[in-house]
């Protein structure tokens, strides 16, 4: 498992990266203080606090760089 901060502070980028998890057959959770969320659920996510980073987690043992570097726009460096 691999955990990243992510930004996503505009209705788009939501759009766009449930867009981009729902390519992947793994799981991924959205956590934000003590709320977890399924990544791929858009309306999960629109129940978050979107003005500060997030965790991402990441259930993959295999593809994490792929997926990285598809999440990459997303990313809090």
């Amino acid at each position: 498992m691999k955990t990243v901060k992510i930004s996503l502070n505009s209705i788009d980028k939501v759009k766009s990266f449930v867009n981009d998890v729902t390519k992947f057959d793994t799981d991924f959770d959205l956590v934000s203080g003590r709320y977890v969320i399924d990544a791929k659920s858009i309306m999960g996510i629109f129940s978050l606090d979107l003005s500060k980073p997030i965790d991402l987690s990441i259930h993959s043992e295999d593809k994490t760089e792929e997926i990285l570097e598809i999440l990459a726009p997303y990313i809090v460096k």
